[in-house]
């Protein structure tokens, strides 16, 4: 079971105050078949490129979430159906891109959480540039690889260890 950001919001006010949980800046749109996730953090940061989305969903998932700092680009589609597939496969609870995904029909279909800002019909290119497990900021919070994330169709909350 997923808790409800807005529920931990309220549980956790002195975590909110002292920053060790953080709301993100509402801009994700939910497009996965599940609505509601959260688990530890792996991080990318990458831009137009997503070789090493690939190279994260290759291995096991073991119910973590892929945070991709893709810079914001709204120029290309950094998650496809068949990425979002291999990330079901290898057992990611879901993906949060700070870019765009595309074939989002098929990924409604699937059992797992993907969050992104928009849709975009193009692919990336590919020069397996990026970096993995790094610390990333964007929507006024840093990621941190290893942190929580819990994302539902409120929000997106970050935090330094599980919440309950």
């Amino acid at each position: 079971m997923n808790p409800a950001t807005a529920d931990l919001c309220d549980r956790h006010e002195e975590q909110l105050r002292s920053g060790a949980v953080r709301v993100v800046t509402p801009m994700f749109r939910s497009f996965g078949g599940r609505t509601a996730f959260h688990g530890p953090m792996a991080t990318l940061k990458l831009f137009e490129d997503n070789s090493f989305v690939r190279q994260a969903l290759e291995r096991a998932g073991a119910g973590r979430v892929l945070l991709i700092d893709g810079g914001g680009s709204l120029r290309c589609a950094l998650v496809g159906d068949q990425l979002a597939a291999l990330a079901v496969k290898n057992g990611w609870a879901g993906i949060v891109a700070y870019g765009c995904i595309r074939d989002s029909a098929a990924i409604g279909g699937m059992d797992i959480g993907v969050f992104a800002l928009a849709t975009h019909p193009r692919k990336t290119d590919k020069k397996n540039v990026g970096e993995s497990d790094v610390p990333v900021t964007f929507g006024g919070v840093t990621f941190r690889p290893g942190e929580w994330l819990y994302a539902d169709n409120d929000g997106v909350l970050v935090a330094e260890h599980p919440l309950g």
